[in-house]
This record gives C-alpha cells, sequence and structure tokens, in this order.
C-alpha cells in the first residue's frame, strides 16, 4: 500500500482530505518474504548502494523463481506504472525502466496513480495500484491490471477493473500474501463513521480479484505517533519468521514525521480475529538527524541474492524541511537495507542507513 507530485498547483490536501472524511474518505501501499535463518556469509552481494533508485517511492520488490528482481514504485508524476528487473538488487539502480501501463486522460484510473505492487499468482502476473478517476481526483480507489505472460515485460496488461471493498471510500495500498493455503489482501482504507484517514483492513480473497468473507480492521491511527498531520495507517507488509507473522505499516503525514508500525500475529492463530494481532506501542522505524534520512516508510520485504538474508525496502528523503506540500516533493528515494532479527525472534529494523558516500572520479 505507499505521494510525491508535479501536478499543477493541486488543492491544498488539507482541505481536500477533511472533505474525503466527511465524504467518507481518505490516504496511503507492499508483499509476503520468508525470513532469512541467519546473516549473510562471506559470499553475500557487495555492500548496497543507496538511494537505490531515486525519485521513486512506495517501493516494490518482488522477486521471482526466474531469478530476477522485479521492481515497481510511485513515479512523481502519479501518472503510469513502471517496471524493472534485475538478477540483483543492486543491479536495480540501473536496470531499464519500461512504462507497463499509463494513466486515462478521462474517467477513472486518470489521476494520482500510486504505490503498485506486481505480484506472480496462479501462474498469471497481477500489478494492484490505487488511482482516482480524472475529474475527482481524491475519489482514490483500488484497482488490479492482469497479464498471463510469463515475461511481464511482454504480453498484454489487461485492466481488470477495481477491487472492490465493504465501502465505496478512499482506499489505496493493497498488498496480499498466503498463508497456510489461503490467499488474503490487507490495504488502507477509510471507514464511514470514524475519525481517522485510514486504518489497515485485512480479508480473504476468492481469487487475486475478489474478496471474500468478513473485513477486519486490525489497526487504527490512535497512538501520538500515529496521528502527526494526518491520522494515518498505510502501506502494510508482511513477512513470516520465527512462527509468527509480521505486519509493518506507516503512519502520520507523508513528511518527516512519517514512520513505521508494526503488528504481531501468532502463525497458528486465526489471521481474521483482530484480537490476535497485538500492535508496537512505539514507531519500529523513524526519522534519523545522524544518517540524515526523513519520514522513513511504506516499505515492503525481500531477500537477498543469498536466499536467506532478509532486506528491508522503503523510501525516504534526504532532508527535514519541505517547501509547501509534501505530495508535491518528488524526493522520495528506494532505499534498501538488511533486516536484523532479535534474540526474541522480532525484526530489528535498526534505523535508516546514510546515503552512500559518492566516490570520487
Amino acid at each position: 500500500m505507499s505521494r510525491d507530485s508535479f501536478l499543477p498547483e493541486p488543492p491544498n490536501r488539507r482541505l481536500l482530505l477533511k472533505g474525503a472524511i466527511a465524504a467518507g474518505a481518505l490516504t496511503a501501499l507492499p508483499t509476503v518474504a520468508h525470513a532469512a535463518s541467519s546473516p549473510a556469509g562471506p559470499g553475500a552481494a557487495a555492500p548496497y548502494v543507496n538511494p537505490l533508485v531515486r525519485n521513486r517511492a512506495d517501493p516494490h520488490i518482488h522477486r521471482h523463481r526466474d531469478g530476477f528482481y522485479y521492481f515497481t514504485a510511485t513515479a512523481p508524476e502519479y501518472d503510469r506504472i513502471i517496471l524493472r528487473r534485475s538478477r540483483t538488487l543492486r543491479g536495480l539502480s540501473t536496470a531499464s525502466e519500461s512504462v507497463i501501463w499509463r494513466k486515462h486522460a478521462t474517467g477513472v484510473m486518470g489521476a494520482h496513480i500510486w504505490a503498485p505492487e506486481i505480484h506472480h499468482i496462479d501462474g498469471k502476473w497481477y500489478i494492484y495500484f490505487a488511482s482516482a478517476p480524472a475529474e475527482d481526483i481524491w475519489a482514490i480507489r483500488i484497482w488490479v491490471l492482469e497479464n498471463s505472460h510469463p515475461n511481464p515485460f511482454k504480453g498484454t496488461w489487461v485492466e481488470r477493473g477495481q477491487l472492490k471493498t465493504a465501502w465505496e471510500t478512499f482506499s489505496l495500498d493493497a498488498t496480499t500474501f498466503t498463508h497456510r493455503g489461503t490467499r488474503y489482501l490487507s490495504w488502507a482504507q477509510h471507514e464511514p463513521g470514524m475519525n481517522n484517514n485510514t486504518a489497515i483492513w485485512l480479508s480473504k480473497m476468492a481469487d487475486p480479484l475478489t474478496l471474500t468473507g468478513p473485513q477486519v480492521r486490525l489497526t487504527t491511527p490512535e497512538l501520538d505517533w500515529e496521528v502527526i498531520g494526518f491520522k494515518v495507517n498505510e502501506g502494510p507488509s508482511v513477512i513470516k519468521r520465527n512462527g509468527r507473522l509480521f505486519m509493518s505499516y506507516s503512519a502520520s503525514a507523508t513528511d518527516s514525521n512519517y514512520c513505521m508500525g508494526l503488528l504481531t500475529v501468532d502463525a497458528d492463530a486465526d489471521l481474521m480475529n483482530p484480537a490476535n494481532w497485538s500492535k508496537s506501542p512505539t514507531p519500529v522505524f523513524t526519522s534519523n538527524d545522524t544518517t540524515k534520512q526523513y519520514g522513513p516508510g511504506h516499505n515492503t520485504f525481500t531477500v537477498a541474492e543469498d536466499g536467506r538474508t532478509d532486506v528491508l525496502v522503503y523510501h525516504a528523503r534526504q532532508y527535514k524541511d519541505i517547501v509547501g506540500d509534501p505530495l508535491n516533493d518528488p524526493n522520495r528515494h528506494t532505499r534498501i537495507q538488511r533486516l536484523g532479527w532479535k534474540p526474541d525472534g522480532t525484526p530489528d529494523f535498526g534505523i535508516p542507513v546514510a546515503d552512500t558516500p559518492v566516490k570520487e572520479s
């Protein structure tokens, strides 16, 4: 789930969001990786270079069985869906980038193309993304593209329509994962009658395009660090390890206050019972003045080339002060770093690492 923009003189987002809530709507998107069992060994790949990909927010990296890493993210113009691939994570920095789909000139899917995620399900490729009608740019909903070709750079990306949830309200940042034979969708959405922008939801899926059964709220913005600027929980992403599922999510406004929280559930528990999920009382990943990384969030998880070392994928800015609306600032860059694990078996996010020094030629 997940924005920067070059939209011409957009209306004030605070006013728009207030209006969205009054109308029953609002705010911003992720993937499952199986965690590492041990740190990288001597044969591990070279250290990561950060930023990995500049001016790409809400990053999503899928490691496919063909040996490639597939990368997609929000482009700051909010007008297209891009795709890169590389056999190494580091190679994504210089991999050629293809535009696989562009927004519509009018009507649905005509504005705010946000937070795409690419998944391979039952032999087909799917991209879940958020968008709004060109004539109503804050009426954001979740949409799906499908491609049956083995190579997602080939074939045809077919528009499969809106992924329907319980309400027609502001919704985005969809991610899908499986657990013990059941496929789930998690996403961010405004619940009518609630005094928030978005909460995190979970539902089982009948197929890659359809939800089935109840849709349950896992977390709503309620803690001090979740409600700075906007009352936001968004951008869920899941990783499994040590008999538990961990769901990270992002909170607060998309400036330097943006940060990440964590939900935890036992692998044997009923995922659809919100009472089985516990919520970290403090953020697990925040801005850092020492490394000069601000607003880290909208993460996903992947694994390194060794197939064992877990990798955290996220975006952040290199400065704290932003002129104007943060959504109009294009400098959220994709970054990656090793994800650690604490002795109690929970993830250790650490701090956002500093930029890689530029070598003088």
